[in-house]
């Protein structure tokens, strides 16, 4: 089976694109706007670009209508979002927050999760969520779709501070993903969770490649 998605009918009843990438991790995003209104969505493209510095991107699809997501407006208004990691125990909260709502709704009242405080970001972040990334804001590429909903927002930014809980490290100091259980997105109404973790060192390799575990190189 193979088609031609920009002129052929699909062979499939269901679109197969956006279940071949999977699993997506999600962008669980918390902004705040000019005049104080808090606003939180999740967005199914959103992925880490480099490491030093680390740099994020979330892409976000316009409106019927023609209108811009909040998020992306309020991430270019005020030069800041936050990412909070979505998890099993809070995929409720983030299915409710993935709602259409009026622009003054409080998507955290509505979701039922509580507000906390970031330290640089002027958006405030989900106290339950077990990791954060204040992001600063750095520039947004257009891309004109053959839609409204396909025009598409890519918002990039530099995590500027990071927030984990102490009670999700190990004691090798690594975050202990399964019992995090972070979700993704698979495309349909489906995600996964990721409860079970296997490792795999490149095989010849005496010591980690540059990068592989994040950390930047030694300052000259």
């Amino acid at each position: 089976m193979h088609y031609d998605p920009r002129t052929d009918d699909r062979p499939l009843p269901w679109d197969p694109f956006k279940s071949c990438t999977v699993p997506r991790p999600i962008g669980w995003l918390s902004t705040i706007s000019p005049d104080g209104i808090a606003n939180l969505a999740p967005y199914s493209q959103w992925q880490n670009l480099t490491f030093d510095p680390p740099l994020v991107m979330f892409a976000a699809n316009g409106y019927p209508d023609g209108r811009r997501k909040d998020t992306v407006i309020n991430a270019e208004e005020t030069g800041w979002f936050v990412w909070n990691m979505a998890t099993w125990n809070l995929r409720d909260a983030v299915n409710r927050s993935a709602q259409d709502f009026e622009y003054a709704v409080d998507e955290f009242e509505h979701a039922g999760i509580t507000i906390a405080a970031c330290i640089d970001a002027p958006a405030p972040r989900v106290a339950e969520s077990p990791c954060h990334f204040e992001c600063r804001y750095l520039s947004t590429q257009q891309f004109k779709g053959n839609s409204n909903v396909g025009n598409v927002d890519v918002v990039f930014g530099e995590v500027v501070r990071i927030h984990v809980k102490d009670e999700v490290v190990t004691e090798s100091g690594k975050l202990d993903i399964p019992k995090i259980k972070p979700i993704a997105r698979m495309g349909y109404y489906d995600y996964a969770v990721v409860d079970s973790v296997f490792e795999m060192k490149i095989p010849g390799n005496t010591h980690a490649p540059a990068g592989l575990e994040g950390k930047p190189p030694p300052k000259s």
